[in-house]
């Protein structure tokens, strides 16, 4: 399945951002883990920057509660800066759910105070969720501040549908993920199949089915060259413990956290990417696996299919345990599958996710909301 590109974001334009154009960006820190500060950084490098003459807000962080209550007031005091003395043509939000969407639901309401066009950006996977079991009074809330959003952009049609359901009013866009280009991984390098884990330890994205997946994957076949590294924050100690359990110390790896340069040294001698996402939106780590032509196998949660088709790489039922060992057996024992996986996916990344591409399309689209399109 391809991502839509109807109305606004169908068309492309060569032309300069119009002189002294600013659009205000604002997202958690470049500094935190996740996806949506990958997202904003791989985009920092385009030309959409420049010629909008971005700046860029930060409203949250890791750390303490504290420091998230001072980097969103600080946050806020300089959002408002921005909007009083800069006066930029185009706020843009990036938000997931449950505390980041009231943070930026707030900022949503106080740039419509300044007249200023708001592009509300959902990023997160479990959003739907979110607003189901909101309650009445706070799903009228949120539904009125995705109306009141200029455009509201969806990763994939999946989530374009989830977002018109709860709010019918709002004009939502479909706009995916973007990633820089990336040479390609040596897929034909002798040694053990490097299997690689990015992202949280937890539930949503299946962490304790990869181990139990792993555990089977080394029962039934003869891998012992085969080496799982799973990096990332979040539940380490419990996926730690479940190692111990199902005695596979010796093929799994707990990385942590790495850092942007350590996850590019990582993926560099990766041979296979999985990630057995529960609830997803579009993750980043499967992009930059494309980028790079590592076979990707994970599940068919959230916007994964619209990213990952048939071709470019293997989808299982989320929470599967015996599909995903299945699915991980089939590109471990089969380098060919493996490679062709990688191509095709490379391919499909530098066509449709390519940062260029969506910079060209993100400037459009803030042409027609000033009045330039």
């Amino acid at each position: 399945m391809r991502a839509r590109r109807n109305g606004i974001l169908g068309r492309t334009s060569s032309a300069p951002a119009p002189k002294n154009q600013r659009a205000l960006w604002v997202s958690s820190s470049l500094e935190t883990y996740g996806g949506i500060a990958t997202f904003v950084r791989n985009m920092s490098a385009t030309p959409l920057w420049n010629e909008w003459h971005v700046r860029h807000v930060a409203t949250h962080c890791d750390g303490t509660k504290l420091a998230r209550i001072k980097i969103f007031t600080s946050g806020f005091v300089g959002f408002v800066v921005e909007l009083i003395l800069r006066r930029p043509e185009v706020v843009h939000l990036h938000t997931s759910e449950r505390g980041s969407f009231v943070r930026k639901g707030i900022l949503t309401w106080v740039s419509a105070a300044f007249r200023v066009p708001v592009v509300l950006h959902m990023h997160g996977g479990e959003f739907h969720e979110y607003f189901e079991n909101a309650a009445p009074s706070v799903q009228r809330v949120i539904r009125a501040t995705l109306v009141r959003a200029d455009v509201v952009i969806a990763l994939g049609d999946v989530w374009a549908k989830r977002l018109r359901d709860a709010a019918p009013g709002a004009r939502v866009e479909v706009m995916p993920n973007a990633i820089r280009s990336q040479a390609a991984v040596d897929q034909e390098s002798a040694g053990a199949v490097q299997v690689v884990f990015l992202g949280e330890l937890c539930d949503r994205k299946g962490t304790s089915v990869l181990i139990d997946a792993w555990s089977m994957v080394l029962a039934g076949n003869d891998v012992v060259a085969t080496k799982l590294t799973i990096a990332g924050w979040g539940e380490i100690d419990r996926a730690r413990e479940q190692i111990r359990r199902l005695g596979v110390e010796d093929s799994i790896r707990l990385a942590g956290w790495l850092s942007s340069t350590e996850v590019a040294q990582l993926l560099a001698y990766t041979h296979v990417l999985v990630l057995p996402s529960i609830n997803e939106g579009q993750p980043m780590a499967i992009l930059e696996a494309m980028a790079r032509g590592i076979c990707v196998v994970s599940t068919t949660a959230g916007g994964i299919p619209e990213m990952v088709g048939d071709g470019d790489g293997v989808l299982v039922s989320p929470g599967s345990v015996r599909e995903l060992a299945d699915a991980l057996e089939l590109v471990i024992g089969d380098h060919v599958a493996r490679r062709r996986f990688g191509e095709q996916g490379r391919r499909r990344a530098r066509e449709e996710f390519d940062v260029g591409v969506i910079s060209r399309r993100f400037d459009d689209l803030y042409r027609t909301l000033v009045g330039d399109g």
